[in-house]
């Protein structure tokens, strides 16, 4: 991916957050974007939106976005300068519930063993005579 392509990749980014967080707020869910993928000529862009609520919020959210995309894009359009501004494209995205279980095994682990005392045999290998 090229030098330009991952600076407006997180531009973008940066700015859908923005425009998400002060004008699409949800009651009873919360909505974020994850990544942003646009296509190489700039002409299409997908927009991975993670939602933290009940299965049926997601589906909700999802909707709702893909609703607003005219005035999403129109706002985009107006803080980020591009010479084609790309059409916006939502997609679910459940990384982070898929994380959650491997989280939950990682927090059950038991506790290192302590480290072991060196031995006196190693102890006098290791050290250098005085000869």
């Amino acid at each position: 991916m090229s030098l330009r392509v991952q600076k407006v990749r997180e531009l973008i980014r940066r700015e859908l957050s923005t425009i998400l967080e002060k004008d699409f707020r949800n009651n009873d869910c919360l909505v974020t974007i994850h990544d942003v993928s646009p296509t190489p000529d700039m002409r299409q862009c997908f927009v991975y939106v993670g939602v933290i609520g009940k299965p049926h919020q997601q589906d909700a959210a999802i909707e709702k976005l893909t609703k607003a995309r005219g005035f999403i894009q129109r706002d985009l359009y107006k803080r980020v300068k591009l010479r084609s501004s790309p059409q916006l494209f939502f997609r679910l995205d459940k990384s982070v519930e898929r994380g959650v279980p491997l989280l939950n095994i990682i927090d059950n682990l038991p506790p290192p063993l302590p480290d072991l005392p060196p031995e006196e045999g190693d102890a006098a290998d290791a050290k250098p005579s005085a000869e």
